[in-house]
């Protein structure tokens, strides 16, 4: 069994390989992207404004934040979203507190210094991560800010998506920055389950996406980070140099997109497509209610 699987493996190892290269002999601009909806929605953006100037475009969805970055290092996809935080916290391992320019300062200079990935202009809103409860937890225990869930955290169960649940701007970098706080139960759950488990009593915190229209639809209440612990989270395209420098109408096209969308325009969006909308046509809506495509 464990050889059939292997070979299984191999094959699959192969058989993509065969399927990028295939593609990027084509001259087609391969874009990557997460397993959630706001990286969906920027993966079908940038291909449909791509595809806008003329470009061949394909879509690749991989699941989380290393297995993309080191598809797009090996050259088996050519760009892909990512936020700025988590360039700092899980690829770059850092955790000290700067500000958002400092921020994306840092991991466009270490990106491109240690990986040849260089980060074009942030498509505009800041998509950190906020502690949310239901309006009935935050009354009962009086909760304002994260330093108040300290006390009444051994009481109470979050959720979160997993890779949260190992990272550096994450569970442990919370737990240890506000004091060691301890929660009740950790459920990891994929990201796009949360905000109903939250909104059934099934977890009394979730660990929210501050763009997520979810939010608002479920009227839940977003803890105050005190203390700053989480990062800014500008998303970005990023791509290897060596691809910007071939590709320099690319990188022209997707520079355009930069600064364009605020967290509440990426809060009705998002809400759009985990309501049902086709992320595709959602992607075309974001380019022509901002003027481009006209």
């Amino acid at each position: 069994m464990k050889k059939i699987l292997a070979v299984v493996l191999v094959l699959i190892v192969v058989v993509g390989a065969v399927y990028f290269a295939t593609l990027k002999k084509d001259n087609v601009i391969r874009i990557g992207h997460k397993e959630y909806t706001e990286q969906r929605l920027v993966g079908h953006l940038m291909a449909e404004y791509l595809q806008s100037k003329g470009f061949k475009t394909s879509i690749t969805e991989l699941t989380g934040t290393m297995l993309i970055f080191t598809a797009l290092d090996n050259g088996d996809i050519d760009v892909y979203p990512e936020f700025t935080g988590t360039a700092y916290g899980a690829i770059l391992k850092q955790n000290d507190i700067i500000g958002s320019q400092e921020t994306y300062d840092y991991v466009k200079k270490n990106c491109e210094e240690k990986y040849g990935v260089t980060w074009l202009k942030p498509l505009g809103w800041n998509n950190t991560y906020v502690l949310s409860v239901r309006e009935e937890t935050q009354k009962k225990y009086n909760l304002k800010t994260i330093d108040d869930l300290i006390a009444v955290a051994p009481k109470l169960i979050i959720g979160c998506d997993k890779e949260f649940q190992n990272r550096a701007d994450g569970l442990p970098g919370l737990q240890k920055f506000y004091g060691g706080i301890k929660f009740k139960k950790v459920v990891p759950m994929d990201q796009g389950l949360t905000y109903a488990a939250l909104n059934s009593g099934d977890i009394d915190i979730n660990v929210s996406y501050a763009t997520d229209g979810r939010i608002a639809k479920f009227d839940l209440k977003n803890l105050e980070d005190n203390k700053g612990f989480f990062p800014p989270y500008h998303l970005t395209p990023i791509m290897k140099i060596k691809f910007a420098e071939q590709h320099p109408d690319v990188v022209k096209a997707l520079e355009e997109l930069g600064g364009t969308w605020t967290d509440a325009d990426m809060q009705k969006y998002n809400l759009m497509v985990d309501e049902g909308q086709d992320v595709k046509k959602v992607a075309q809506l974001m380019l022509n209610e901002a003027g481009f495509n006209k």
